[in-house]
């Protein structure tokens, strides 16, 4: 079955960690892309990107496949798909459904967004982050978190170089529209964006 047509909660198949491009040779093929087709992706490619991105790698202690600034792990990577949007919970490797709404247009300003088939978007919890009061937290009480986020963005990067596939990193977001259509809380902060998909040919 398509991903794009399941409506529910989503057990990914194990990611592939074996194989795929060299290190070196993905980092000289690394790049960002503006322009893809519609084709969407299939369910192991889901399940990969979503471990590349911020998949457990060391069950023993549940450590990530990304840095966390003092191990608080207060990041989180939603997907917008054609069939809503999605949490990737990693302990499980799976994705909860947060609601059936395509908001892949939401998740930038730039035409190619809601043309492509993942939109990940990049979430902090500041509570999690050791923050007490979020609603009168100031932009520094993010910098962790944005460091963060660059590394777990820059691993989806070398994931798309090794697999052919395109995307790249995006801040021209409507965040306050944004958070709206993800139904956020009032202490989750979204970071940065991230397109993936094939490449427009």
């Amino acid at each position: 079955m398509s991903l794009s047509a399941i409506n529910q909660d989503i057990k990914l198949p194990a990611p592939n960690k074996t194989g795929g491009m060299p290190l070196m040779q993905a980092l000289n093929e690394r790049k960002s892309t503006r322009e893809y087709d519609s084709r969407m992706l299939s369910e192991q490619q889901i399940s990969d990107l979503c471990w590349a991105a911020w998949g457990i790698n060391r069950p023993e202690d549940g450590k990530h496949t990304a840095p966390s600034s003092n191990n608080r792990q207060e990041m989180s990577v939603y997907i917008a798909l054609e069939s809503g949007l999605y949490l990737y919970v990693p302990e499980s490797h799976s994705l909860k459904q947060i609601h059936k709404r395509d908001i892949r247009k939401e998740t930038g300003q730039q035409d190619f967004v809601e043309i492509a088939a993942v939109n990940l978007v990049y979430v902090a919890d500041l509570i999690k982050a050791g923050v007490s009061d979020p609603e009168k937290a100031g932009p520094e009480a993010l910098n962790a978190s944005r460091i963060n986020t660059g590394f777990m963005a820059q691993n989806v990067y070398l994931w798309c170089a090794s697999e052919k596939l395109a995307c790249v990193v995006r801040g021209w977001v409507d965040i306050p529209a944004l958070s709206t259509a993800m139904e956020l809380a009032p202490n989750q902060r979204i970071i940065i964006c991230q397109t993936v998909g094939y490449p427009h040919k």
